[in-house]
């Protein structure tokens, strides 16, 4: 959520940034609502005033027995009273008009995000590795040695679409998967393991800005909870409305979750296969940083994903999200996109993105500074280290062979009792 004493001061600035975004003009329409709240907070504060002076008056009235003076008194604090009780409500009314206004604004672009309207705009910055050279490669789904289990028919009859059902190896692998990520995190990129809940409530989602904007993106309980859509929700809100000591930054986090999205915004795009599920398991890392730390903080989460992706041996490149691209609540967004041989393509594998304050002034999360100043907000940051599934995918498509047989990364051979590959039979050998 945005500042709106920063939005006062620089009316000019925010919009300039904020049309970067594609939206325009929009500090006249928070200033003028602003203004209005501010007007009745003052009237509120100014009948509430006139109350109290005519409460003590309606004493001095009655110490000298001036009944008529205390009649009107007591009429005039009476009046008074209905005063207040109308004008609080009016502006408490405009304050929540005013933060529902801000909640649904994006955050602000850095300086060094490129402009563009879409996917289009976006700039390669890195590659790595050389994707395959495959004769004939197929889609993961499609892969002799993989079809056995992966069971989109059954998983269908027992949820409908946009469901599979994993057996046997390819269950194996994808558990092997979660474990080696995580593992790695904490291992070698000194992140704390988090095992969270998957339902939050209303404000937990409203802190990470999954709400009010993006509610048909998610699934909500007949009782009230949400299915988180990633666990940066839980992760990030851990520290929401804590005043931190300085010394306790930076905070970071990682979680394999089960998520869930109803992909409201996506119909007809990735039906076949599992690239694009209603449930799905990510390995998140959430980190929690001094402001003047938090462009360092990206850079490193970006390479926690990298090694992940160069340990399994999976070609990738990074690109730098533009304006029109990036997510609501990020200010910069590095999107890692894996090879995948059967669609000839990148696809996004991870996004680690910077928030700024953007999320902690939602969750009112700040610091204490060592040197005794005045509370700060923390700057947030989110990544996935990596979307399972998608990874997955991404090596079932990059060490198939010609004979319907995996090859699979010497990384998850300790996980996997030795195996090395998936037979076209579906067996691991």
């Amino acid at each position: 959520m945005h500042d709106i004493k920063s939005i006062r001061e620089n009316p000019q600035d925010f919009d300039e940034a904020l049309g970067l975004r594609g939206i325009y003009e929009m500090s006249a329409k928070i200033l003028a609502l602003d203004e209005e709240r501010r007007s009745a907070i003052l009237a509120a504060e100014t009948a509430t005033a006139e109350q109290n002076k005519a409460a003590k008056e309606i004493g001095k009235a009655k110490s000298s027995n001036d009944e008529n003076a205390f009649k009107i008194l007591r009429d005039l604090v009476s009046s008074k009273k209905k005063e207040v009780a109308s004008k609080s409500a009016k502006a408490k009314e405009l304050d929540h008009d005013l933060n529902n206004l801000l909640m649904t604004i994006p955050n602000l672009p850095l300086s060094d995000v490129p402009v563009g309207e879409d996917e289009l705009g976006n700039i390669e910055i890195f590659k790595w590795g050389t994707p395959p050279e495959i004769k004939n490669a197929k889609e993961h789904f499609e892969i002799k040695g993989a079809k056995p289990g992966m069971d989109f028919e059954t998983a269908s009859k027992l949820s409908g679409s946009r469901f599979v059902l994993l057996r046997g190896s390819i269950a194996r692998v994808h558990r092997a998967l979660s474990q080696f990520m995580l593992d790695t995190h904490i291992n070698e990129h000194d992140l704390t393991e988090t095992m969270t809940p998957v339902l939050v409530r209303d404000e937990a989602m409203y802190g990470t800005n999954q709400l009010p904007k993006f509610a048909e993106d998610s699934y909500k309980t007949t009782n009230g909870w949400w299915l988180i859509p990633t666990s940066e929700v839980t992760l990030t809100n851990t520290v929401s409305g804590k005043n931190l000591p300085e010394a306790d930054l930076p905070i970071r986090l990682t979680a394999h979750t089960l998520c869930f999205r109803s992909e409201a915004g996506s119909a007809g795009k990735d039906t076949s296969g599992m690239l694009r599920q209603h449930q799905f398991e990510k390995v998140e890392m959430v980190s929690i940083t001094h402001p003047d730390e938090s462009l360092k903080e990206h850079s490193r989460m970006t390479n926690c994903a990298q090694a992940i992706l160069e340990k399994l041996g999976l070609p990738y490149r990074i690109v730098l999200l533009c304006t029109g691209d990036m997510g609501f609540g990020a200010r910069k967004t590095h999107d890692l996109e894996v090879w995948l041989p059967g669609q000839k393509k990148y696809r996004e594998i991870s996004s680690v993105s910077i928030c700024g304050d953007f999320q902690a002034r939602r969750m009112l999360a700040r610091f204490k500074p060592a040197d005794g100043g005045k509370l700060q907000f923390v700057h947030t940051l989110n990544g996935s280290g990596v979307a399972v599934g998608r990874c997955l995918i991404a090596i079932l498509e990059n060490g198939q062979n010609e004979d319907g047989s995996i090859s699979l990364p010497t990384a998850l051979s300790p996980y996997l009792n030795n195996c090395s590959q998936i037979s076209s039979t579906g067996h691991l050998e």
